[in-house]
This record gives C-alpha cells, structure tokens and sequence, in this order.
C-alpha cells in the first residue's frame, strides 16, 4: 500500500509549529470552525497579494491572525489604513478581539504554496503545462532552492484520457524528518476539467533540537562557571599544571653544577663513565 504523508503534518512538532495555536475543551468545536472561516476568508477575498498561509493563535478571548503574504503592502495599504478594514471584515466571523499581523514573504518563488497556484493560473491562461513546470523549477533552483518537485494531474493540454506528469531537480528527501521540506496543493479549474497542481520544494536541513541542547548546555554553563561535572579535569587546570612542573625542572638544572643530571648521583654517573673506558 502507498506510504504518502503530508510533509508539513509529519514533521509537526519536530521542526514545523502548529499552524493553529490553542487548547480548548467545551468551544474545541466552535473554534476549530472559526478558524477555517477565517482561512477560507482571508484566502477567497485577498489571495490575489499573495497569501500562502494563515496561522491562529488565541489566548483567552483574544485572537491573533498572522498573515504571511508576498505583497504585504497591498494588505496593509496607506498608513496601514487596509490593516483596520481586514481586522473589522474578520472581526464580524467570531466574537472574539481581532488582531491582524501581517509577514512578508521575501521569496515567493521558493514557496511552495505560492509556486503551486502561479501554475494553476498560468494552466487557466491555456498556457502550455510543460513550460509553466520548467520555468517554475528552474526559477525555485536559481533562487536557492536545494531541490523541487512539480507535478500536475488531469486532462493536460486538452488530452481525452487524463495523466499525471511531473518535473524534479536536485534532491527531495520526503522521508528525513529534519528535512524542511514545504509543500503547496492548488487546483486550475480549465475549460476541459480541473487540473491539481502539487509542489515540494526542499530548502535544507534544520537541527533544532541539536541546536536547543547546545543552548542550554550554554546557558547552564553560564550560570555555574566555577562548578566542574563530577570526575572532570578542567584543560585550564592541566596545562597550569604543565608549565608549573616545567618551571621546576628548568630551575633545578640552573641550580645544579655542570655536568650533572638533576635526579642522578654521582657514583651512577661514574660507574658508567667506567664501563665505557673499559
């Protein structure tokens, strides 16, 4: 049987945060609605600037909305005058107080969401498939991207019997878990019958738990500098230690007459001096 996963699910609470942010047990139902109006919202009435994600956090009765967007300055207008429209249009979904943040996008043609539905509008243009795949892969593979994968599904070109085809360059480990893998679905709804549109697009590798070890490794260091783990020699203390017995040995050859060795008597040396005479 097929093996195929979400790539933002399976790394969720790994390396990805959850796109919805609270807990509730008696409004859970409530809630979880509120949040998908407000998706499909903000999605169907301002998806023309560029909107590839909406993330949800509520605390109390306090809800806050960050748009992540690849013309913010379309959502936030004069003076941030489109900011307080957008707050009073969402405002009117839920009961709660409304604040919007807006984050800009600073490279759509490695977002995967955005790469995705720049093909679906490309495929409703009656723009060939072939050339929208390779110009999107290639422009993902300029800007940085260290692997993309591309593929379209139904009637293409018009074709009587639907198939899927797809493009891939460089490398796009679906199956590592640290692999920050982002992934956009969009649909083109043509002439001859919808078209569905997937893209992966892999951008590197992200070690956060390695990272926030490392961290508090740090920070507890800090707080405890004098405090050495039990049975552990310092490098600070062994090469003081080093240069101390250093010291000595250079002062007991000053001090002793010439020719001698510090450490050996004088019958040895002379025993010696005989057994090579003889």
């Amino acid at each position: 049987m097929g093996q195929k996963t979400h790539p933002y699910a399976l790394r969720v609470g790994y390396i990805y945060n959850w796109k919805s942010r609270w807990f509730s047990k008696a409004d859970y139902i409530n809630f979880l609605h509120e949040d998908l109006k407000i998706r499909k919202f903000v999605k169907e009435k301002w998806g023309f600037a560029g909107v590839s994600d909406v993330e949800i956090e509520r605390s109390g009765k306090k809800v806050r909305v960050t748009i992540h967007t690849a013309r913010p300055g379309i959502l936030i207008g004069r003076r941030g005058s489109e900011i307080d429209r957008i707050r009073e249009e969402i405002q009117n979904l839920t009961e709660s107080e409304i604040h919007v943040d807006i984050k800009e996008i600073k490279l759509p043609q490695v977002n995967a969401q955005l790469v995705a539905e720049n093909i679906g509008q490309q495929l409703e243009k009656r723009v060939s498939f072939r050339k929208a795949m390779k110009k999107s892969v290639q422009l993902a593979m300029n800007k940085g991207a260290l692997g993309i994968k591309v593929m379209c599904a139904g009637r293409l070109g018009g074709a009587e019997i639907a198939r899927t085809e797809s493009y891939k360059e460089g490398s796009v480990p679906l199956g590592t878990f640290r692999a920050d893998v982002d992934y956009g679905f969009a649909e083109a709804f043509t002439t001859y019958g919808t078209i569905g549109i997937k893209v992966w697009i892999y951008k590197g590798t992200i070690l956060v738990k390695k990272e926030e070890a490392e961290r508090t490794k740090q920070s507890e260091q800090k707080q405890h500098p004098e405090e050495g783990t039990a049975g552990e020699v310092k490098p600070e203390a062994v090469a003081a230690s080093e240069v101390k017995a250093e010291e000595r040995e250079a002062s007991q050859t000053k001090d002793s007459p010439d020719g001698e060795i510090p450490g050996v008597d004088k019958k040895e040396s002379g025993n010696g001096s005989d057994a090579e005479q003889s």
